[in-house]
Formats: C-alpha cells, sequence, structure tokens
C-alpha cells in the first residue's frame, strides 16, 4: 500500500446477543470524501457513478455536501466492501479515507 493511499483501516467487532447464541457483528463502516481545490465537480460525480454505484442525481447531491461541507460520508457498508472503493477514488486523485 502507497503513501498516497491514506485512509483508516480499522475494523471493529462486538458481539451481540441473538437469544442463546452470541453472534459476531460486524460495525458499518462510512467512506468519505473530503474536498479539495482540484478535482472538478464532473470528475467527482463521474467517479462516484463509476466506483460507488451511485445514480448521477445522488453523486451530485454529494458532490455539493462535498464542496460546501468539506467532506460527504457518500457509501456505508463493510470495511472489506469499502476499501477496494476508496482505493479506486485515491487513484482517481480523490481523497476518500474510510471511518467508523
Amino acid at each position: 500500500m502507497s503513501s498516497e493511499k491514506e485512509f483508516i483501516l480499522s475494523t471493529k467487532w462486538r458481539p451481540q446477543e441473538q437469544g442463546d447464541t452470541a453472534v459476531v457483528a460486524e460495525e458499518l463502516h462510512n467512506l468519505i470524501v473530503w474536498n479539495d481545490d482540484v478535482n472538478t465537480f464532473d470528475w467527482v460525480i463521474e467517479s462516484l457513478v463509476d466506483i460507488c454505484g451511485h445514480e448521477a442525481l445522488q453523486a451530485e447531491q454529494c458532490a455539493l455536501i462535498i464542496h460546501h461541507k468539506g467532506k460527504c460520508g457518500v457509501k456505508r457498508g463493510s470495511f472489506e466492501d469499502l476499501r477496494p472503493q476508496a482505493e479506486a477514488l485515491i487513484d482517481r486523485g480523490i481523497q476518500a479515507t474510510i471511518d467508523y
């Protein structure tokens, strides 16, 4: 993993009781995309559609939130599902992290 691919590498597991059986449940994480002064709205929107499977309108709304708030949680899921997407965004020059 290169130093350019900076994202939080963390998983957190906790047991949950279901009746008499203890089940280990995976905590959900957030894929966060951060604002920058380099990437265009169109590039971020295209990347969210291609990588995260967003509809165009959803990607556009996320891009506006990223621009105005500085970041946006663009996807929620398991760390294992989000990591390749974070890496793909980073490979496109978009700053992304995984948080929980």
